[in-house]
């Protein structure tokens, strides 16, 4: 049944990337998009990088492209300022441009006085790169997180240090956690698992995050070393450099992504303790245990509500630890069962779409 106060209602989504291509718009708004249409609400989506742009956006190279990309994103902007005004809310997923001053922000809000529903899942307002540039700094202007905060009429963020950070310049913040489709997509019952002689080690993400591998390279080695029927896959867009000599790479997909995780046995997120981690939100691990399996990560930021240490996964902190626990796992396959069983219960009662749906429509209220 429709609600009465959502019928007719338009809400404008303003993206950096196009629809359905990059994990954190699909897991923080997208799958939400059809329970918002059956409440009522009319979805528009109009993203800064063109899908020819965003196939560009990572390939060496190319620079002139790339540029006219952005360009051609700017002017994108300023065309779908006369749709915005016909909204009654404007979703911006971590910024509306991706370089510059908040200029877009202050038009929709000063000037159209739109409701901003400002989300984010990263500790924007800082970055992990410790060899930027002063001008890439200059470009990114990521000091505009405060502003956007201040102008928006809710702030939506994936954990507690997220929230704690936007609290500081707008009382109307939302904890609103990354979660997962536990029904029709990271359900393990949808899918076969492979026989296997040898169990799993695996790790899935982006190439932004491969680094983090390096955290437990060394405890890798020396379990591939002395538990020879093991394996390590690598779930990833891109090849990581690693010494280990039973790493197996998949190339990420989204037609396969949940299959591809049935690969694995024992699921890993390790993280280095730093400012930037603790705005992470703990996507591996929900996965992971979505799909039944156990997961063992550093206990940085959420990743320590996420895991109930002993009883759906493991808080590993040191290397002694990481061996201990993955050691454990390995050699126990009913521990990898019963963890892995209370890792999906809780996802489904915690951080599924499902348990999180009326707290998602909240922001548009």
């Amino acid at each position: 049944m429709l609600s009465h106060s959502a019928h007719n209602k338009k809400i404008i989504f303003l993206t950096p990337y196009p629809f359905d291509t990059a994990p954190g718009q699909r897991f923080r708004y997208e799958q939400y998009l059809n329970i918002l249409k059956e409440q009522g609400y009319k979805i528009q989506i109009s993203s800064f990088l063109s899908e020819s742009a965003y196939r560009l956006l990572y390939k060496p190279g190319k620079i002139i492209q790339k540029f006219l990309g952005v360009v051609a994103g700017m002017i994108r902007r300023f065309a779908t300022l006369p749709i915005i005004a016909t909204a009654d809310f404007v979703f911006v997923f971590r910024e509306v441009c991706p370089v510059g001053p908040p200029l877009f922000e202050w038009i929709i809000a000063k000037i159209l006085r739109k409701k901003i529903i400002y989300d984010f899942d990263d500790a924007i307002w800082m970055t992990d790169v410790l060899s930027e540039s002063f001008f890439s700094r200059m470009i990114r202007w990521r000091r505009k997180v405060s502003c956007i905060c201040r102008w928006s009429y809710k702030v939506s963020c994936g954990n507690d240090y997220l929230c704690n950070y936007a609290r500081q310049f707008n009382h109307n913040v939302v904890l609103n956690p990354t979660t997962i489709e536990t029904e029709l997509l990271h359900n393990p019952s949808l899918y076969k698992k492979e026989f296997s002689t040898h169990v799993t080690i695996g790790w899935t993400g982006s190439h932004s995050t491969l680094k983090y591998l390096a955290e437990i390279e060394e405890v890798l080695q020396d379990i591939e070393q002395n538990l020879p029927a093991i394996k390590i896959l690598i779930i990833a867009n891109q090849k990581p450099q690693l010494a280990l000599r039973t790493a197996e790479f998949i190339p990420w997909q989204k037609q396969t992504e949940a299959v591809d995780l049935l690969k694995i046995d024992i699921g890993i997120m390790p993280l280095p303790d730093d400012e930037w981690t603790k705005g992470k939100c703990g996507f591996k691990a929900l996965q992971y245990m979505a799909m039944g399996i156990p997961a063992v990560v550093s206990p940085i930021g959420v990743n320590s509500i996420i895991i109930d240490h002993g009883k759906n996964g493991f808080l590993a902190k040191t290397k002694e630890n990481w061996l201990n626990y993955l050691s454990q796992l390995i050699s126990d396959v009913e521990l990898r069962e019963t963890m892995g069983k209370y890792g999906r219960e809780k996802v489904i009662r915690h951080y599924s779409v499902r348990s999180n749906s009326s707290n998602f429509l909240s922001l548009f209220t």
